[in-house]
């Protein structure tokens, strides 16, 4: 456990330090009676007996000193090293057991290691300097990390589900254990989007609707599963990385297309199997002797007369409802949405082919005398391309985006004067990471950033019972830039200093950390451009 990043006036409190103008004669974590410690890391303000956790179980009292529980997770650069990249997670230890796998305080090697926000406290309140300014080094240019812990009221996940089956209506509300958390959003192509969490859910609604909202939030944010249902629509589990589970069944394929793609894509491979072509789906099916790709392959007309609403040839919409069958709609017999065949246009012995976008569903047939669709076995060559649809379908998966408003309070740890900030990362200058992993950051005002949870460190997200999320951040650049923006460079510790005892009101001892390998997939926070809107 480390030490509470934000305990002015502890013993021990390193002298030679600055304290940024904080009066420490009147400690913020003063003792409340009997072996108690009042923690101003939130505004909840608990008071923490010995042995025990406050409410957001991140510090605790342990023999009348506030500790951070978890440790700070430290980044390792990779740099195309064969055993270093099959280097497992290293629990930290404190410099004096130091490993062959930690840092070994070589400055050399200072732009292969990056402190995260992961664990690292918050600036609460918010005229403090950021519990870590480390200044390090990156392809020989002098650089500045503020590293923080984000307190989140203005913040919500953004979830694609890569699934063909109709989760709910458009605008609906979602639930978590009976609470509305969110609400769907527009679908996207083969995926539907949930919008969860958000400050009206947090704070605008009941006490129980804010608690269970936050710690929905907390478990997606941490990549672990969650169980919604869907006014009017299906009960999901959904998990970061992990494919969804719809009404109870684990969803396999995202489509290929919609039905007007998948005949355009396989048309040539349909052409010689078969007659006509049918790819069900809820937004777009497709006929392949009506699409503009059968008849550049000079295909007949097979006479096929369609239900639902005639687009363009070939494309018809709303052929049937949405639903959990066949290409994302409620229908079981694929033969549902044939009104009839013309006479003179179709002829016995027609071969039929329907199948889904993601080709989980396919039935062949073949037209009899009185023009009637009878089922066949599916001939090989035709199952081969039903295989060939299902390869092109990437796996079904649920994504999990973190967004947050960082254009608050949290700025004034990293300057005195935010607007700075603000106008820095616009300029691209500052590159904004969080756990280390690369962050959109939104246009327009503000610094609105959208990162990918699987592309952070395990438990990077907490809560504070306000309610709120607690999450990473961390601001990357220059020196020179962050003098130029007022930072507090009064405030600037080496990554030497940090290494050996952390945070910049540390009282020296040993911080708890946890290294973790950098992502082959993220880029190394110091030294790349930031991803803008």
């Amino acid at each position: 456990m480390t030490e509470h990043t934000k305990t002015d006036g502890l013993p021990g409190l390193d002298a030679g330090v600055p304290s940024a103008g904080l009066d420490h004669t009147s400690p913020r974590n003063e003792r409340m009676g009997v072996a108690k410690i009042a923690c101003n890391a939130c505004p909840v303000l608990c008071q923490i007996s010995e042995g025990r956790s406050g409410a957001c179980d991140r510090y605790a009292n342990v023999a009348g000193i506030l500790v951070r529980v978890d440790p700070v997770v430290l980044l390792r650069r990779t740099v195309g090293d064969a055993a270093m990249s099959a280097m497992p997670l290293v629990p930290f230890s404190s410099p004096d057991t130091a490993s062959a796998n930690d840092w070994n305080g070589d400055l050399l090697l200072a732009d292969e290691v990056f402190v995260t926000g992961v664990g690292s406290s918050t600036t609460y309140p918010d005229y403090k300097p950021a519990p870590f300014i480390v200044a390090s080094q990156a392809q020989g240019v002098d650089m500045v990390t503020v590293v923080t812990e984000g307190i989140f009221s203005y913040c919500s996940f953004k979830i694609k589900i890569d699934t063909d089956r109709y989760l709910g209506p458009e605008q609906a509300n979602v639930r978590c254990k009976g609470e509305v958390v969110g609400h769907v959003t527009t679908a996207e192509y083969g995926s539907q989007m949930l919008s969860l969490g958000g400050v009206h859910h947090l704070t605008g609604g009941s006490k129980k609707e804010g608690r269970i909202a936050v710690q929905m939030m907390e478990a997606l944010g941490n990549k672990q599963a969650v169980e919604i249902t869907i006014d009017g629509g299906s009960q999901v589990v959904i998990q970061a990385g992990r494919a969804p589970i719809v009404n109870g069944v684990t969803e396999q394929r995202m489509r290929v297309g919609c039905g007007s793609a998948a005949v355009g894509i396989f048309a040539k491979q349909f052409f010689s199997e078969a007659d006509e072509v049918v790819v069900v789906d809820d937004h777009i099916t497709g006929v392949l002797t009506e699409h503009q790709a059968g008849r550049c392959l000079d295909m007949p007309r097979s006479g096929i007369r369609m239900r639902g609403r005639k687009s363009t040839p070939g494309r018809y919409f709303q052929v049937a409802n949405p639903g959990t069958g066949w290409g994302g709609t409620d229908i079981d017999d694929p033969l549902s949405i044939i009104e009839g065949w013309d006479v003179g246009v179709a002829r016995p012995g027609l071969r039929l082919l329907m199948t889904s976008t993601t080709g989980e569903h396919a039935a062949w047939y073949v037209l009899n005398d009185a023009l009637e669709p009878v089922a066949q076995p599916m001939p090989a060559a035709v199952q081969r391309i039903i295989d060939r649809i299902g390869e092109n379908c990437e796996p079904s998966l649920c994504t999990v985006l973190f967004l947050g408003g960082a254009g608050g309070s949290l700025r004034a740890g990293v300057t005195d004067n935010p607007v700075l900030l603000t106008r820095a990362i616009k300029q691209a200058l500052v590159n904004v990471t969080c756990g280390g992993a690369p962050a959109y950051v939104w246009p327009g005002g503000g610094i609105t950033v959208m990162v990918d949870v699987m592309r952070m460190p395990d438990k990077s997200f907490g809560t504070v019972p306000t309610p709120a999320i607690v999450a990473p951040i961390e601001f990357s650049m220059t020196l020179a830039d962050y003098q130029r923006l007022g930072g507090h460079t009064d405030h600037v510790r080496s990554l030497e200093q940090v290494l050996k005892s952390g945070a910049w009101h540390n009282d020296g001892a040993p911080v708890a950390r946890l290294w973790v390998q950098n992502p082959v997939a993220n880029p190394w926070p110091l030294g790349q451009p930031p991803l803008l809107g």
